[in-house]
Parts: structure tokens; sequence; C-alpha cells
């Protein structure tokens, strides 16, 4: 997808307010080489605007020295409020009874152009701030986990990261999930 002028204008305005503001997630980055990335891949604009659409709050959160990408990961203090009530995957949306939710993680995921973060990506955030205090998310599942039928999600509560399962049909209100974008 293409964005407009005025939507990439104010996106770029967006993130590197975020940026400057949380300087925490990403000590010795320098905008200027964030943004000329971002220039430089203006295909992975759309991405970061429909995680910022979602309520992601993308930032920032490592450079691959080997690569040269930036790595984005949603930064909202909870689990975007715009991919919440979704089911873990395709398979498991088509195999829900009554009430169906709208849409899978996985699916909504890929439609976006991003990946669920991993149980090692969702530890990692939960070191630059505390995430998912009231709601959770959905991380990555590993195969062999996902072919039982249940799925992987995650939460801080009492001030500690939970990994927990849950049948991979399940949806609640309070759990989306979040995604990470290599630029």
């Amino acid at each position: 997808m293409e964005l407009s002028a005025e939507q990439r204008a104010a996106l770029l305005s967006t993130l590197q307010a975020r940026f400057e503001h949380h300087m925490n997630r990403h000590q010795d980055l320098v905008w200027a080489n964030v943004q000329a990335r971002l220039a430089a891949h203006p295909d992975k604009l759309w991405s970061l605007y429909e995680m910022e659409r979602t309520g992601g709050e993308p930032d920032v959160v490592g450079h691959d020295e080997t690569t040269g990408e930036y790595i984005f990961y949603d930064c909202s203090p909870e689990s975007p409020t715009g991919r919440r009530n979704v089911c873990y995957d395709r398979a498991a949306l088509d195999a829900r009874k009554q009430p169906k939710p709208d849409n899978s993680a996985l699916d909504m995921a890929a439609d976006m152009g991003i990946a669920l973060l991993t149980e090692d990506q969702y530890r990692a955030l939960q070191q630059l701030g505390k995430f998912d205090t009231k709601t959770s998310s959905w991380l990555q599942t590993p195969a062999a986990i996902r072919k039982l039928g249940g799925a992987l999600f995650a939460d801080r509560r009492y001030d500690h990261v939970f990994v927990y399962h849950n049948g991979a049909q399940s949806y609640y209100a309070a759990r989306g999930f979040r995604g990470s974008l290599k630029v």
C-alpha cells in the first residue's frame, strides 16, 4: 500500500517524537540514521502506519549491525486496542464455533506485514518498560504446542512477566498481539 504525502509526514513526525521521548529504548541510536533507513525502504512505512493506526505505538528497540536494519516493536502500554478480540490463527478461527472473532492474530499480522513477538522478544520488550499490566498479548507459538491446539500469550502482573497457554480458538477483549518489524 502507498501512503499519501500527508500520511507519511504525520507518521514520521510521530515516530520521531516517540523516538526522542523514549531514548531509554534505543540508547546510542540516532534518529537521522533511522529516518535515512526509512527513506531507503519506503515500503516498510505502510506496515509502521498500520502498527500506529491500530494502537501499537511502534518504536525502535534495536539495530542489527550486520544487516543495518532497525527493529521496531509495538510499545503501547497495553496490547494494541485495534488488535484485540482475535483468536490465534486461521485454523483456530475456522474451527471456532459461534460466536467467532472477526479475525486472527496471525492473519492480521500478515496483512500488516509484521510478525508477532516471540517469547524472547516479549521479555526483551519488558526490560524497556512495564507493558501489558492490564491486558495480554498473543506470542509466536512453537509448532509443537500449536499442533496440540494451544497457543502462547503473555502479560505483566505483580511486576513479573508471565507466559501462559490457552486454546488457540480463545479470544478476549483484553488480549491482542504485539508485532515487530525490521526496516
